[in-house]
């Protein structure tokens, strides 16, 4: 369970595992050998996974099943290359739809139904088809924190946003979201996911920018915002060539995403895909970044468990919601 305190920095965090077995359209079938073995609709991949250290639970003639199998390099996972072992559409929709598990503080009239979204997926960038699966937990935690703004539409600030899954499911919710990504293309496949979901009309803002300068510019305009997710790479670069260190970046950031929280009612998530780090450095930072604020922190590992077998890790995270 969260841990609250007026002390965040006092209270030692207890580390959880939130795990999901996938939904309707996505699931784990197998892992082991360095790769994981996944179906994202009618779609079966292979793809590299170096942490499923275990050996394969299912036969190699249903890994074999695999409509495209991703064959990294051996100095470098990055120029690794598809290899398509049967028909791929270029694209290819998947439905996900979500209902919240509303906690107490959630009152029963404000609760969300739920949101369904439609995404398209696509064999680019790198191993990635446009969705991480992984992030259902934090979407449905996310669904209950909309439900729970008591005054105005929720504003909703989705950073590092990638192809729009969030954004899409808490503008479904009813959310006015600010959508912000440094990659065109993201943001491109992100309007295409928009369609899709026949949500051309819901109040989405699709930001190309540099995540840094944006959110200090917001700090100085004074803009608060309901929920803000960040889900930063380890490195990258912004549209203008801006570099981004996890390491060296984070914690000023944060700090100026911290002003941009509502002040009566907010939460925030950080989810961290980096290697040779701990759940602790990062719960302590945004135990540090919110000492002023109380409220309640949660921190773990996401992961993805195949059913009737082992569960995939795939990044560390920490929840925060504001005092009642």
């Amino acid at each position: 369970m969260p841990v609250m305190s007026h002390n965040p920095a006092a209270v030692p965090p207890r580390i959880d595992l939130v795990e999901t077995e996938g939904f309707a359209d996505y699931a784990l079938l197998d892992s082991g050998g360095g790769r994981k073995l996944e179906r994202f609709g009618a779609i079966i991949v292979d793809r590299p996974e170096p942490q499923a250290l275990w050996a394969p639970r299912l036969p190699k003639a249903e890994w074999a099943k695999a409509h495209a199998v991703f064959s990294a390099s051996a100095e470098d996972e990055e120029k690794g290359r598809w290899r398509i072992d049967r028909t791929v559409p270029e694209s290819w929709p998947i439905r996900l739809s979500l209902s919240a598990n509303s906690p107490s503080d959630v009152p029963a009239a404000s609760r969300t139904e739920g949101a369904n979204i439609k995404l398209l997926l696509k064999l680019q960038g790198l191993w990635h088809l446009g969705l991480f699966p992984e992030q259902v937990p934090h979407w449905q935690w996310m669904l209950d924190r909309i439900a729970a703004v008591k005054e105005g539409p929720p504003r909703v600030l989705n950073l590092f946003a990638y192809t729009g899954a969030a954004s899409l499911l808490a503008a479904a919710a009813g959310a006015e979201v600010t959508h912000l990504d440094a990659s065109k293309k993201a943001i491109a496949w992100g309007r295409e996911n928009q369609t899709a979901s026949k949500l051309d009309a819901a109040k989405i803002r699709w930001i190309l920018d540099d995540a840094a300068k944006f959110v200090a510019r917001e700090a100085r305009r004074g803009k608060t915002y309901h929920v803000i997710l960040v889900d930063p790479p380890k490195f990258g670069r912004g549209p203008e060539g801006e570099v981004w260190d996890l390491f060296t970046n984070l914690p000023v950031f944060l700090g100026d995403c911290a002003k941009l929280l509502d002040p009566r009612q907010s939460s925030m998530i950080l989810t961290v895909y980096a290697i040779r780090a701990s759940a602790l450095a990062f719960d302590q930072l945004m135990r540090d970044t919110l000492k002023s604020r109380g409220g309640q922190f949660h921190t773990g590992e996401l992961a993805i468990r195949a059913r009737g077998g082992f569960a995939v890790p795939t990044s560390l995270f920490t929840r925060w919601v504001s005092s009642p």
